[in-house]
C-alpha cells in the first residue's frame, strides 16, 4: 500500500505547526527568563503546579465532559481491549492493557539499552514516557483544522465530535502514562548529585515547619527576623499552635500503626501510594462525573437544564486546565535559558550526548510506530476485541508516538536531579520538539492502517 508524496503534505504541515507551537512556547519561556519575569526557583513551583493542579483540572473537565454512562465503554479499550458490542455479554475482556503495556514496554527497553550503553540516567525515562498530552493535543487540533481525518469518520458524526473523542481517547491515556511516569520515572531518573541549594532549601524548610509544629518557635511562625510578611498565617497563634499539635500527634500515631504492620503490607502500601498521584486522582474524578449521569447534568449540561455547576465551577476547572500545556512548556524555556547563560559563561550547562539523541529518536518515532500500528490494525480487523470507531484505533495506533514527555522537567525537580541533567533534559527536549515533524510519518501511517481497518468492518 504505497503512500504519495501529496498525502504526507497535510500531516507534515501539521506535524510542523504542531512543533513550531511548542518550540516558540519555549521561546517565550526564554524570554521570560532572560527579562527576570521568571525565576529558576519559581519556575521549578510553576512546573509542579502544572502536575499537581492544572493537569487535574484538564482531566476532570475533558474526562467528565466526553464520558457518558452510555458511551464510558468507548473508553476502556484505550486501557484494556474490551468488546463493547451491542451483546455486553459477549464481550471479551483481555488482561492486556493497552496504555500501560506499550509504556512498560517503553520502561523496559529504556533501562536496557542504559545499562548496555552506559547512557545517561535521564535517557530511560526519555524513552519511557512520551508526550501524551500536550503534543496530541495541539497535533489533534491542526489536524481538526485540515480535515484529514474526514476518510475515518463513520456513522454521519461531525469531525469536530470526532477530534473531541480523540482529545478524550488521548486524556485517558495521559492519565496512564502520567501515574506510571511519577511511580517508576524516579527510580529511572536515579538521581546522583542533587541540588545542593535546593536540598539545603528543603531541610530549611523542615526545620522551620518542625518548629512550628512544636510551637516553640512564634519567631518562626512570624516569619524571618520575627517579621510578620506574606507567608505568615493569618490566623492567631492560640489557634495555629493547637492545631500544629494536632497534625503532629496524627502524623506520629500513623507512623506507628504503618510500623506495625508486616513488612509485606508495608511495601504493597508504598507501591500504592506511588500511584496515588494528582493526575491519577483528577481522572478518576472526571471519571465519576462523566458516569454518573446526575453529576454530569450538573457539571456539563445547560444552566436551563440543570446544570447548575457549569456557569462557575466547570468554567474555572476548564480554564485552570487549559493552562497546563502552555504554561509546562514555558518552563522548559527558563531551563534552557539558564543552560544558555551557563553556556555562555563557559560553566557546566549541561551536554546532550548525539548517541543518546539517535537512540530515544529511533525509538520514539520509528520502532514503536512500526510496532504499535500493525498490532491495532490487526486487532482493530481480525478481531472483536475494539469497538467499531475509527477513531479509537487511530488515537492508540499513535498513543506511543512522538517525543518524550514535557513532564520530564517535573520530574527532575521532584527527584532533586543535580542541576547540570536539569538543563540537558531542556536542551534535549528543546531538539525533540524541533524533529518532531518527523511524526507525519505514523500519522499517514495510522490514517492508511485505519483506512484499511475500515473495510473489514
Amino acid at each position: 500500500m504505497g503512500v504519495a508524496a501529496g498525502e504526507l503534505i497535510v500531516p507534515f504541515t501539521g506535524a510542523i505547526q504542531a512543533a513550531f507551537s511548542v518550540l516558540l512556547t519555549i521561546a517565550f519561556g526564554v524570554v521570560a527568563a532572560q527579562c527576570n519575569l521568571l525565576s529558576p526557583k519559581a519556575a521549578k513551583e510553576v512546573s509542579k503546579l502544572c502536575v499537581r493542579m492544572f493537569l487535574p483540572a484538564l482531566l476532570i473537565y475533558k474526562i467528565g465532559s466526553n464520558l457518558h454512562q452510555d458511551t464510558g465503554v468507548r473508553y476502556v479499550p484505550v486501557l484494556s481491549k474490551f468488546n463493547p458490542t451491542i451483546q455486553l455479554t459477549e464481550s471479551k475482556l483481555t488482561r492486556t492493557v493497552w496504555s500501560i503495556s506499550y509504556t512498560l514496554l517503553s520502561v523496559f527497553v529504556g533501562r536496557l539499552l542504559t545499562r548496555i550503553f552506559k547512557l545517561p540516567a535521564w535517557v530511560a525515562p526519555a524513552i519511557a514516557f512520551n508526550n501524551t498530552t500536550s503534543l496530541p493535543l495541539l497535533l489533534i487540533q491542526s489536524l481538526k483544522q485540515t480535515q484529514i481525518l474526514d476518510a475515518i469518520l463513520i456513522g454521519g458524526e461531525s469531525g469536530s465530535q470526532a477530534m473531541d473523542r480523540a482529545e478524550s481517547y488521548f486524556l485517558v491515556n495521559a492519565m496512564v502514562s502520567n501515574s506510571l511516569t511519577f511511580a517508576i520515572g524516579p527510580g529511572l531518573l536515579r538521581p546522583g548529585d542533587e541540588d545542593a541549594s535546593d536540598e539545603q532549601e528543603g531541610e530549611d524548610d523542615e526545620d522551620n515547619g518542625q518548629a512550628n509544629e512544636d510551637g516553640e518557635s512564634s519567631d518562626m511562625e512570624r516569619g524571618p527576623e520575627g517579621i510578620i510578611d506574606e507567608e505568615t498565617s493569618l490566623l492567631p497563634q492560640r489557634i495555629t499552635k493547637p492545631a500544629n499539635r494536632i497534625e503532629k500527634k496524627g502524623y506520629l500515631k500513623t507512623q506507628k500503626w504503618y510500623n506495625n504492620l508486616s513488612p509485606w503490607l508495608q511495601e504493597t502500601l508504598n507501591i500504592t501510594w506511588q500511584f496515588a498521584n494528582a493526575p491519577l486522582l483528577g481522572a478518576i474524578v472526571g471519571a465519576v462525573i462523566g458516569l454518573t449521569p446526575a453529576l454530569h447534568r450538573l457539571f456539563f449540561s445547560p444552566s436551563n437544564e440543570g446544570g447548575y455547576l457549569n456557569a462557575w465551577l466547570t468554567t474555572a476547572i476548564k480554564n485552570i486546565g487549559e493552562l497546563f500545556a502552555t504554561t509546562q512548556i514555558i518552563v522548559v524555556g527558563v531551563k534552557l535559558s539558564k543552560s544558555m547563560l551557563r553556556m555562555k559563561r563557559g560553566e557546566d550547562s549541561g551536554e546532550v550526548r548525539k548517541g543518546s539523541l539517535a537512540i530515544v529518536t529511533l525509538i520514539r518515532f520509528i520502532i514503536l510506530p512500526l510496532i504499535s500500528i500493525p498490532l491495532i490494525w490487526v486487532v482493530a480487523s481480525k478481531t472483536k476485541l475494539l469497538d467499531a470507531d475509527p477513531m479509537l484505533w487511530f488515537s492508540m495506533m499513535l498513543m506511543p508516538t512522538g517525543p518524550p514527555a514535557m513532564i520530564l522537567v517535573a520530574l527532575t525537580d521532584v527527584t532533586g536531579a543535580a542541576e547540570s541533567m536539569k538543563m540537558t533534559v531542556a536542551k534535549f527536549l528543546t531538539i525533540s520538539y524541533a524533529i518532531t515533524p518527523m511524526i507525519c510519518f505514523a500519522v499517514v501511517g495510522a490514517l492508511k492502517a485505519t483506512e484499511a481497518a475500515i473495510e473489514h468492518m
